[in-house]
């Protein structure tokens, strides 16, 4: 069997295979050897380390890489994939999705989205991380799927479990950083370049970043080829450091576009950003990078204020007067505008005349905005079931492509926290210490947060499938249930120009225009009368006036 890797640093590089080591020969920066075994490592200075490529490793991220082959009985040969235009997204965590916690059991479930009508399914990181639980964005081997799930084989079988269902799978990865246990990839070479908020970031434009570069892209590339994923959704974008001519992302984009002709399927990018630029979904040809899609935080913001009445932090601009109307109609509601929370102006304005609703998502909740809350609460936990169908309107009538975070559907009486596994206690304890500090700064007690070290926290963050059609959470179910299906059958709600969407604002009251559609939304605590025309949905038990805290869909006459 063939070992290679690329090391620029080291003098001299053994490969370690079945437990015994092997002389590596040099050619430019890269070592190659010959050996019989599967399980190996990589040996400088005397110490073993996994590969930085490994696809497998089945007893951590500190332990041997296993060879492995993309040896597998697909069976979705007919697939042709999903265009992101008028897709339902659904994010999840492998790990808290199922009370096993495993790609196997999760595609016992799979019928329900089908079910509920989602077209993607989006996977939360399952790329190797020290520990068995966690969110995944900790990542050290970016190329292994984390063993606890399933491994590589238990994650072909989710794939093509849900090709064979029309569900089209999207996966989380994360390029801005390492994780802090497990990140051995300088001891090869000139892998990192400084560090962000969350770990040691990638060199990918110094000197010896070619590779570095070719590092991230193979990844891209192997999770859309070989593992036969439709698209993924790059995590924090802002945080790469990269001042080529050509960004590291355009570059992909590049790459990609390519895998998708030769694969005849759609293949889809959408990313993370903090930048509030458009640059990042606009066509090559238009300047931009050439990217799918973008996640809208703003979005989410401007609703969360309107449903909620929080104005902490980040939300404090998003209580001006008509922000929420403002943040539909415009994509972003910072668009060269002074933020509060930044201290600085921010953001740039969509052409909306050019770019489509589609390449934004709208949610109105997802794992960040649950999960780095200090407990983990979702909207459910705050507000009533009547906003929380309110704010399910909004966001499945909106030209945008909306976004479910799983159990939401159903308004989970589950929180989902923040939770680790490190084994290093010294590690555990200063995460442990650290969220409980940078909670206490905003007011809260060290006792309030939850120990993210726990396995209760992990526990209680697993959805309860049993309690998903009782009362008011079937009551949810349903709604969201006929949301999308009326997005469905009316092509108008689903049409992505942002150029003619138009939101009528009257205090607590907002109209959404979608063709002759017209979605009537009451946040407020009186009743508001309904136009007149076709009532296709209410969540209103009057149909003549829309209650206080309810929607209803009109279609003119």
């Amino acid at each position: 069997m063939s070992f290679s890797v690329w090391a620029p640093t080291p003098e001299s590089v053994h490969v370690r295979v079945d437990g015994v080591d092997h002389e590596m020969k040099r050619d430019g920066d890269w070592w190659h050897s010959e050996a019989d075994g599967t399980d190996y490592a990589f040996v400088i200075e005397g110490k073993a380390y996994p590969d930085p490529r490994s696809l497998w490793q089945p007893n951590g991220v500190h332990e041997a890489s296993r060879a492995y082959t993309h040896e597998f009985e697909w069976t979705d040969g007919a697939w042709t994939g999903r265009p992101l235009q008028g897709g339902v997204i659904y994010e999840l965590h492998i790990g808290t999705f199922t009370p096993e916690g495993t790609f196997d059991a999760a595609i016992g479930r799979l019928d329900h989205l089908v079910d509920l009508g989602i077209t993607f399914v989006e996977v939360m990181p399952v790329n190797s991380f020290d520990g068995v639980e966690g969110w995944g964005y900790d990542g050290v081997l970016w190329g292994a799927v984390h063993e606890p799930y399933g491994g590589p084989d238990g994650f072909k079988r989710f794939v093509d479990a849900c090709h064979a269902r029309g569900l089209a799978v999207l996966l989380d990865v994360v390029y801005n950083h390492l994780g802090p246990s497990g990140a051995y990839l300088d001891k090869f070479g000139p892998y990192f370049a400084g560090s962000n908020d969350w770990g040691p970031g990638l060199n990918l434009d110094g000197a010896g970043s070619d590779e570095v570069r070719r590092y991230v892209l193979d990844n891209a590339l192997q999770w859309l080829r070989d593992f036969h994923v439709d698209g993924l959704r790059l995590d924090a974008v802002h945080a790469l450091a990269d001042h080529r001519a050509v960004h590291v992302l355009e570059e992909m984009a590049v790459e990609v576009d390519a895998l998708s002709a030769s694969l005849g399927r759609p293949l889809t990018l959408i990313a993370e950003s903090d930048l509030n630029d458009a640059k990042l979904v606009t066509a090559r040809e238009g300047g931009g990078y050439g990217l799918q899609a973008q996640w809208s935080d703003d979005l989410h913001h401007a609703l969360h204020v309107a449903l909620t009445g929080e104005t902490f932090g980040y939300y404090e601009d998003f209580a001006a007067p008509g922000a929420l109307k403002n943040t539909l109609e415009k994509v972003f509601f910072h668009a060269g505008t002074w933020s509060s929370f930044r201290e600085k102006h921010h953001g740039k304005p969509v052409d909306t005349a050019l770019i489509p609703g589609y390449r934004f998502l709208a949610y109105s909740q997802n794992h960040d905005q649950i999960g780095n809350r200090a407990t983990g609460d979702r909207l459910s936990a705050s507000v009533s079931t009547g906003k929380l169908l309110c704010a399910a309107a909004i966001v499945l009538c909106s030209p945008y492509t909306p976004m479910i975070f799983m159990g939401e559907e159903w308004a989970a009486s589950t929180p989902w926290q923040f939770f680790a596994s490190f084994p290093d206690p010294g590690l555990a304890e200063a995460v442990r210490t650290g969220r409980r500090r940078e909670f206490s700064r905003h007011g809260w007690g060290e006792s309030d947060v939850p120990d993210p070290m726990s396995p209760q926290t992990v526990q209680n963050s697993r959805l309860r499938w049993d309690e998903a059609r009782e009362g008011d959470h079937g009551v949810v179910l349903e709604t969201y249930r006929a949301l999308i299906a009326l997005r469905r059958t009316r092509p108008e709600i689903a049409d992505p120009r942002l150029d003619g969407f138009l939101v009528e604002q009257d205090g607590e009251c907002l109209v959404l225009h979608r063709g002759s559609t017209r979605v009537v939304v009451n946040l407020g605590t009186s009743p508001v009368p309904l136009p007149q025309g076709d009532v296709l949905l209410t969540s209103s038990a009057i149909p003549s006036s829309l209650s206080p805290e309810s929607f209803a869909v009109v279609a003119s006459t």
